[in-house]
């Protein structure tokens, strides 16, 4: 089942070259001012609306699967902020984090044959 985030951001514009260049998501222009960031079947839709009267943040990790993520890594690293270094998890996936540039984590993982 695909999963669809809503989360707010500082910066339509910066949001869209993160995802585009630092991540090679695919990233467009959606309803109502947000911007749509899609990786594989999940998506992240990003408006700068603060729809829930609250402060920019999310107290979480966003995980996305991928089929080859060494691959993935060496096409990042030197792109975003790595939270943290690829590597096997006690859990059973093959992982590696980054925050991207609203400062919310995203988790890139393949799971373990």
């Amino acid at each position: 089942m695909p999963l669809t985030i809503l989360l707010r951001c500082r910066d339509l514009e910066e949001t869209r070259q993160f995802y585009q260049s630092a991540l090679g998501f695919n990233v467009r222009d959606s309803a109502e001012g947000t911007l749509t960031a899609e990786h594989q079947r999940e998506t992240l839709i990003f408006t700068p609306s603060d729809l829930w009267e609250s402060p920019l943040g999310f107290s979480g990790t966003i995980y996305f699967t991928v089929p080859d993520v060494d691959g993935y890594f060496a096409s990042v690293k030197d792109k975003a902020a790595v939270a943290w270094p690829i590597q096997d998890m006690p859990y059973g996936s093959r992982e590696f984090g980054v925050r991207d540039c609203n400062g919310y984590h995203l988790a890139f993982q393949q799971a373990q044959a």
